[in-house]
């Protein structure tokens, strides 16, 4: 093709990726922006600014990566394209905002739990809006130029950006107020910075997990705990916090105790950290199991999911080594964490045992493909990755449904601590964040905290325990770090770390 055979100016190749990039995937970004605006000339201002300003960043870099990187800067500039595919994606179908808590999910995500948004539009995404630009950016030859070009194509470029910025200062608090919202849409700036976010915050967290006061005693009495870490489970699709629907039909019968709480962040990460520290704090303290370990507790931890800070237990088992362990059982759902569970506790010869169960079985977006057929008691069900194109109704049957599993789950649990009439037991269930269900166009979690809707931050802790003289607090909305005291109130550990303001049981 001799369209392919003559070589393009750097100039003309960066501009041609640059309108592509604008007209490709901001869509979603001017979309949000006409929202955002009160319309008339000011409005229109506003929207041509950031059209140049998003042209300016684009070119500078789609310029600079080619011209300092030749066969490797179009390496970089592919990535960046099929980077970008995959966001607007995401960002279509679910509405999400690219910020540095999301990129952390993203990261952290295993494929058992990326593969379920695969879908046809997904592939289609990729191919034709990353993969295709693609085959122009490496078969396109190239006339770089020289230094002078480079500096002028750059000094003018720069020039025009900050005449931009400058030129628009009355609109500087607009800007301000929507950066967060707005900065997430941007292409590939906004995964790319908040990756970078997010890994410069993560190093700052866990340079130095700082230790808790050493436990003043502990007592005497034979305790098991088990600690159930829910994901995306919502509060108000509880029955047992007034949900029309029964979806507590094998718990109503354990005699338990229901609080409705709002959790501390809107992704795994943070959410956990929060359930397993004393107090809300960006720094990383010891965590629960560590420290009932250093108590002389025995830790058991069964995962089926991730994001947890360091658990420093040699009896950590994963999905896969559980399956392993238990070759015959079913390993599609997470029944499988509690395989084994009442023979594990039967065996530890330690008078206080601690196990926490991390389950999965409430994330998104195949909500169905979390239960096992016998729990599909709300039909018809969402089948699809895609929860923007189904209707609500699929969506919260197949939602609610997950939920009914988790508290047979929780049901179960109690049955096995119930083997155990000699030991003081207890089961406390709690959700990581909230869930979106298509509220107000939102789905899943992951939205930044300071704007989150309350659906991503209402949870549920539900409470069961053998020992009739515990009494309840009356308690309205309790936080996550009321895991922390409750637990340690109840396997009788006094500790300076204790808090009573936290702890559901009165004294």
């Amino acid at each position: 093709m001799k369209f392919f055979k003559d070589k393009a100016s750097l100039t003309a190749f960066s501009l041609a990726l640059t309108v592509y990039t604008l007209v490709a995937f901001h869509v979603p970004f001017f979309s949000h922006a006409v929202k955002l605006t009160e319309g008339g000339f000011n409005g229109a201002v506003i929207l041509v600014t950031a059209a140049v300003l998003l042209g300016c960043l684009d070119f500078l870099l789609y310029y600079l990566l080619a011209w300092l990187g030749r066969t490797v800067g179009k390496c970089l500039i592919a990535f960046t394209l099929v980077g970008d595919a995959i966001m607007l994606y995401f960002v279509n179908n679910y509405d999400v905002l690219v910020t540095d808590e999301m990129m952390g999910n993203v990261l952290n995500t295993q494929y058992s739990e990326a593969s379920g948004f695969f879908s046809f539009s997904f592939i289609l995404y990729i191919l034709l809006l990353g993969v295709v630009p693609c085959i122009y950016v490496f078969k396109r030859k190239l006339e770089y130029g020289s230094w002078k070009r480079l500096l002028a194509n750059v000094g003018v470029t720069l020039a025009v950006l900050l005449t931009a910025v400058f030129g628009n200062m009355k609109n500087w608090p607009w800007i301000d107020k929507n950066s967060t919202e707005l900065g997430s849409l941007i292409m590939p700036w906004s995964y790319t910075v908040n990756t970078f976010r997010y890994y410069a915050a993560q190093r700052q967290k866990n340079q130095q997990e700082i230790p808790l006061p050493d436990p003043v005693s502990v007592s005497e009495s034979k305790d098991v705990v088990v600690l159930f870490i829910g994901e995306s489970a919502r509060g108000d699709r509880f029955s047992l916090l007034g949900y029309e629907r029964e979806t507590n039909r094998y718990t109503a019968q354990d005699s338990v105790r229901a609080y409705r709480g709002v959790s501390s962040a809107t992704y795994t990460m943070a959410g956990v950290k929060a359930i397993l520290e004393p107090m809300d704090t960006p720094e990383l303290h010891e965590i629960l199991p560590n420290y009932l370990q250093r108590a002389g507790a025995d830790v058991i931890w069964r995962t089926n999911n991730w994001g947890e800070p360091p658990v420093h237990t040699q009896k950590y088992y994963t999905f896969a080594q559980l399956k392993a362990r238990y070759p015959e059982a079913d390993a599609r759902y997470d029944g499988l964490l509690l395989e084994g569970l009442r023979d594990e506790i039967a065996a530890s010869d330690s008078s206080k045992v601690f196990v926490v169960i991390h389950a999965y079985t409430n994330h998104g977006p195949s909500y169905n493909t979390n239960y096992p057929a016998e729990f599909t008691v709300f039909t018809p069900v969402c089948s699809t990755v895609e929860m923007s194109k189904t209707s609500p109704e699929e969506l919260n049957n197949a939602y609610d449904n997950s939920i009914v599993y988790t508290d047979y789950l929780l049901h179960q649990v109690i049955d096995v601590l119930r083997t155990f009439p000699d030991r003081r037991c207890m089961m406390l269930f709690v959700s990581d964040h909230g869930e979106s269900l298509g509220e107000n166009n939102l789905y899943m979690h992951g939205v930044p905290y300071s704007m989150a809707p309350k659906e991503q931050l209402d949870i549920p802790m539900i409470v069961w325990t053998s020992d009739p003289s515990l009494q309840y607090k009356e308690v309205p909305v309790i936080g996550q770090h009321y895991v922390f005291h409750s637990i340690l109130h109840f396997m009788g550990v006094e500790s300076p770390a204790f808090n009573e303001e936290m702890c559901i049981f009165a004294r």
